[in-house]
């Protein structure tokens, strides 16, 4: 039996597209590692207390911060220090040290009203007008289980 023209092209155009998933997933894992890399850190690693506040833990509470100064993180090439303060409650202030990649997108500019989540495996940080993420800050043994590890078959 043999096969009509266009179905001949249709096997072939399947088979073609067949071929070329496996290149394009592993090109995703690696994009989606990247980017994961770049929007996330560990709590530790990200959260700081400032001098100023008086709580003295790096424990974060939900709710709107206002950017009130930007700066290199010390110490952390290729980071921006973000100084936040809650907008309501107790006078609250802490640093948000956070990958430049993660703000690509869109930066984060002095004046401007952060929404921290608290999730389940640490904290989300949204601007507040969009409510779109660009930076988790992860408990620590989430950050660790996620942490990307080179696999020999």
């Amino acid at each position: 039996m043999t096969l009509p023209i266009f179905s001949r092209s249709l096997c072939l155009g399947l088979f073609a597209i067949a071929c070329a998933i496996p290149a394009h997933a592993e090109s995703f894992a690696s994009s989606a590692s990247s980017a994961g890399s770049a929007s996330s850190a560990s709590i530790s690693d990200s959260i700081s207390d400032s001098s100023t506040s008086s709580s003295g833990d790096n424990k974060v509470a939900a709710g709107d911060y206002r950017v009130i100064d930007i700066a290199n993180a010390p110490n952390k090439p290729d980071t921006t220090r973000l100084t936040l303060r809650a907008e309501a409650g107790q006078a609250r202030t802490f640093f948000l040290d956070v990958p430049n990649r993660a703000m690509a997108q869109r930066q984060v500019n002095a004046g401007d009203v952060v929404r921290v989540n608290e999730r389940v495996y640490g904290y989300e940080f949204a601007h507040a007008d969009t409510q779109r993420p660009f930076f988790l800050a992860l408990q620590d043994d989430w950050q660790r289980d996620l942490a990307s590890r080179k696999v020999v078959i």
